[in-house]
């Protein structure tokens, strides 16, 4: 990359970063194909889906990826035995073969397993935020003054009987 296109990128970049930061959304220019507004929805349905494929995925590395092994590493020992360097070669291979494959497999049942929980776990998150924002509501209720005026309690912290009727 020439050092003007990067200069030219800079610029580029900060100009668009001068209006400032949005938490809320994307500006619409910036919007290239978006589909509606509201919040980010999964289904349980997809998140199945992926999971599935990543444990039909796992079961044919269990299946398919493992055959070679046992005869590569005879064959390892059968060449070091003879003499040849290659069956060293051959089991570091071999070794690191089985050592991704693990990790590939574990990468897949990790998938898998997420994908499981996944739909539970984020509708729980948004339950815990909906309650803790409906607190903040509450307690923000409470720092209005147009709730009470100067000086008077503010019923929103009034104390209830076993009835639920104020008692000041």
């Amino acid at each position: 990359m020439a050092w003007d296109e990067w200069e030219r990128l800079k610029s580029s970049a900060a100009e668009r970063a001068a209006g400032g930061t949005r938490l809320n959304g994307v500006p619409d220019e910036d919007r290239v194909g978006a589909v509606g507004e509201g919040d980010l929805t999964v289904s349980q349905q997809d998140l199945a889906a992926v999971g599935d494929q990543a444990h039909t995925l796992y079961e044919r590395l269990w299946k398919e990826a493992r055959i070679a092994l046992p005869t590569s590493d005879r064959a390892a020992g059968d060449l070091s035995g003879q003499g040849f360097a290659l069956g060293g070669a051959l089991l570091h291979v071999s070794n690191r073969w089985e050592k991704q494959l693990g990790s590939l497999m574990d990468a897949c049942a990790h998938i898998s397993n997420h994908m499981d929980v996944s739909g539970k776990t984020h509708r729980d998150d948004d339950d815990w935020i909906q309650r803790s924002m409906s607190g903040i509501d509450t307690l923000d209720r409470g720092f209005d003054e147009s709730y009470a005026p100067a000086g008077a309690k503010n019923p929103v912290y009034e104390q209830k009987d076993a009835k639920g009727e104020g008692r000041g």
